[in-house]
């Protein structure tokens, strides 16, 4: 059992996580990136390998020159060659030269890879963690030391992987790392041999000398929960990368392991204020890694706290832990009730405040009828509030419209001479007792019309200037029709303050975005205006 209250969080966004295929961060996404997680209030930050690409080289020499709040920048290598002597290593000399003052290196545990892939001898493998060790700490760096395969070392030859652990603790390294790299261990075999590793080390060491610490790997789909068994066996440094980003499966995942470890188990990992920020560092990285966000994935994604089921929001308005595991607030999210065919009165007591329609009980059986309707006609409003917002208000007297749409018409034309594809959007409008014509060019058709129906309306309604649209997603409804199915466009549009959907559905793609784009503009308008 870990009697360390405290837990040290080392992120390898910067490093595994940009091994994950179809990511390449640029210097300046990496150096936003350190500047979140300093936010957020890590311990350590693995900027990359400085021996391994300009790149990396040149973000080490620009970081020095950001001040961060709390967070250690930490340079990643390996052991020296081998039979190379570590003042001639290139690798490490690039280590002392990155000017950090926290470096991680990994040695291997499992004799598989000593003989076959670096096709040396355990004794020489273990003279290579002793050299590399030595040489960075005559350099005065702090040292982790990540013992590579090491569980699977271990269930090869135990004697000798804790000889290389014991090599490095011996050489200076106070923070010894057992990397399950292949991923394919289970809960239950990380405690036990963490528990051994420990009990071990008792007998050579004192408690407070060493710093154990997990790196998990996610082949098995067990890296949160392999980390978390490791904690409670004894580690309190724990390695991961923000939303599980790594090559293959991916790495454990710091967005889960975090509130684990501090909501459920108590230990100390961060301030309660930075804990509200992991939504928003999820998020953020997903955005400048150009990734779609998990909507699903726990604590962070857009639906952990979502409710659709009536019998599930009912519950959850009279007492929300009776479906809710945390206060989503404590993680920087939010409950989100959705609006479907299965909606009863309490999914629409929640919209309450967006509506501005008494919600009596004639008017919630006119509105959950309405959904059922447009749901049976290809429409879905679990993740489309936007539209929601805009169908209910459509639905009473009161509501008036900001602008009426007398037309639009939208032009393609291909110049194979020039390789050249020009949209065109026209639109006829009236706002505001004005008749507006504009024509506008755009990257597509719905980027066309997104750009004209800006030009008609913003003169008259500034507020849209600081709303754009940010993700489109089409899907087709009912297949088996072929190309006369309906397709249902969803749109996500943010300004300032908030994000929002909205939804379409037609035979015509191009009408089915059309209609999207209207609700996100009346949503907006709305929102701010009403």
């Amino acid at each position: 059992m870990n009697t360390k209250n405290t837990i040290e969080i080392f992120d390898t966004t910067l490093r595994d996580g940009a091994q994950t295929p179809g990511i390449s961060f640029s210097l300046q996404d990496k150096l936003k990136i350190t500047q979140l997680l300093d936010e957020l209030g890590v311990k350590y930050i693995e900027g990359g390998w400085p021996g391994s690409n300009p790149k990396d080289v040149e973000y080490f020499n620009r970081i020095k020159s950001i001040k961060l709040k709390c967070s250690k920048i930490v340079a990643f290598g390996s052991t020296r060659r081998k039979n190379v002597v570590a003042e001639k290593d290139n690798n490490l000399i690039a280590l002392v030269n990155s000017g950090v003052k926290t470096v991680c290196i990994f040695g291997k545990t499992w004799k598989l890879h000593i003989e076959k892939t670096l096709q040396t001898t355990p004794k020489e493998n273990l003279k290579m963690i002793q050299d590399s060790i030595k040489f960075l700490i005559a350099h005065n760096l702090e040292v982790i030391y990540d013992a590579e395969h090491f569980f699977d070392g271990f269930k090869s030859d135990k004697s000798y992987a804790l000889a290389c652990l014991e090599t490095a603790f011996l050489c200076g390294a106070k923070t010894l790392v057992m990397c399950d790299t292949n991923g394919g261990c289970l809960p239950h075999e990380i405690s036990e041999i963490v528990s051994q590793v420990i009990d071990h080390f008792s007998r050579v060491a004192k408690q407070n000398q060493i710093v154990f610490g997990i790196h998990a790997h996610n082949d098995s789909d067990c890296a949160v929960a392999n980390s978390i068994s490791a904690v409670l066996s004894g580690c309190s440094h724990v390695q991961g990368t923000i939303n599980g980003l790594g090559e293959r499966c991916g790495n454990a995942n710091l967005c889960s392991i975090i509130p684990a470890l501090q909501l459920k188990l108590k230990y100390k990992v961060l301030s309660e204020e930075n804990l509200k920020k992991l939504t928003e560092v999820s998020r953020k990285i997903d955005e400048i890694a150009n990734l779609v966000p998990n909507e699903r994935q726990p604590y962070v994604g857009a639906n952990s706290f979502a409710h659709k089921g009536g019998v599930h929001a009912s519950a959850v308005y009279k007492l929300p832990k009776s479906y809710e595991h945390i206060n989503p607030k404590l993680v920087g999210n939010e409950r989100k009730i959705l609006l479907s065919e299965l909606a009863g009165k309490s999914n629409l007591l929640f919209k309450q405040k967006w509506l501005s329609v008494e919600l009596s009980e004639e008017n919630i059986t006119k509105i959950i009828r309405s959904i059922k309707q447009k749901e049976f006609e290809g429409y879905s409003y679990e993740n489309a509030e936007g539209s929601f917002v805009v169908l209910v208000h459509k639905m009473f007297s009161n509501y008036k419209p900001f602008f009426e749409i007398k037309g639009f018409r939208v032009i393609i034309e291909h110049r194979p001479e020039k390789k050249e594809l020009i949209t065109e959007a026209t639109i006829k409008l009236v706002v505001k007792n004005n008749e507006v014509h504009v024509v506008a060019e755009g990257d597509g058709p719905v980027n066309a019309l997104d750009n004209a129906l800006r030009k008609a309306l913003e003169k008259y309604y500034p507020t849209l200037k600081n709303m754009k649209l940010t993700d489109f997603k089409v899907r087709v409804v009912n297949p088996a029709a072929g190309t006369a199915a309906k397709v249902r466009v969803n749109i996500e549009s943010i300004d300032e303050k908030h994000t929002w959907n909205t939804v379409g559905v037609s035979e015509n793609i191009i009408e089915a975005s059309w209609e999207a784009l209207l609700d996100a503009v009346e949503y907006k308008l709305l929102k701010t205006l009403k």
